[in-house]
């Protein structure tokens, strides 16, 4: 979660020098040409049945094909404290999701707590004004909820399969599907290519790739092996915290009262729907 983090903080840094497409296909690339030294790992542990294909096809559509362009998009648009902010609703969406798709029993208290934790979120848009670094707050905090939703459903589908493939494998087929969707976009209209070039942007681009995609994708895969899916997304509150925290310290961003009380209304949401109610 410390890695996820940092990422909402290294696309800040790398978005001032390169355009957003160009940053995650970048990432991507840094990501795949890592996995090249452990090749023949990507083989191993893998039981495919007929079909498989189908989750795996949705999985990777979802994380990282949409969620890293939402999520590029959400960064471009909003500060890096309220991106992540947002990852909050993760573990409500997960919620929402597993009592739809796996039938999982949802007590009452989880349903109030994420009716609390959207009103907090709703209500830290609202009191979102424009900035030279978020001209749009309202639209990206929509564009990194999209990308919440999005790795609801990866999560979904990877717990469908993790016990057939090993968190290797998964990690390094996130890289190498997102430098081959990615790429396309370099050449669309509007995508700016690089006319020079910023160590500081660079070394954030290649942390994306070769630390946050790396480690955090490979840590959590591997921890969704071990716990339960909504056990595992808990973990992701922690995402909030940690990205107001770096933001502070690194982009000197800060809340204003309204918005750390809405935080913190947002925060009071997650925390009413994950914990266990008494028997």
């Amino acid at each position: 979660m410390i890695l996820w983090a940092s990422s909402f903080i290294a696309l800040k840094i790398a978005f001032l020098e390169y355009d957003p497409m160009v940053v995650v296909f970048g990432r991507m690339s840094v990501a795949t040409l890592c996995f090249l030294a452990f090749g023949k790992r990507l083989y191993r542990s893998i039981e495919y049945r007929a079909g498989d294909y189908k989750l795996l096809l949705f999985m990777f559509l979802c994380e990282p094909c949409l969620s890293f362009t939402f999520e590029a998009m959400a960064v471009e648009n909003t500060t890096a404290a309220q991106a992540g902010m947002m990852t909050a609703m993760l573990p409500i969406l997960v919620m929402v999701a597993a009592s739809i798709l796996l039938k999982e029993v949802v007590k009452w208290r989880s349903w109030f707590g994420g009716l609390v934790a959207i009103f907090g979120v709703c209500w830290l848009t609202l009191e979102s004004t424009p900035t030279a670094d978020a001209p749009n707050p309202v639209l990206g905090n929509f564009y990194e909820f999209l990308a919440m939703v999005s790795v609801t459903g990866y999560i979904i589908a990877l717990k469908h399969l993790i016990n057939r493939y090993s968190p290797f494998f998964f990690t390094a087929m996130q890289a190498i599907v997102g430098c081959v969707f990615f790429f396309p976009f370099l050449f669309l209209p509007g995508t700016s290519q690089p006319t020079h070039f910023d160590t500081v942007s660079t070394l954030a681009v290649v942390y994306l790739g070769a630390v946050v995609t790396l480690g955090a994708y490979g840590l959590y895969n591997y921890a969704i092996k071990l716990v339960s899916a909504s056990q595992a997304t808990l973990y992701v509150n922690l995402i909030p915290v940690f990205t107001a925290i770096m933001s502070w310290m690194i982009l000197d961003e800060t809340f204003t009262p309204a918005q750390c009380m809405a935080a913190l209304v947002v925060m009071a949401g997650v925390y009413i729907s994950q914990v266990k109610q008494e028997r």
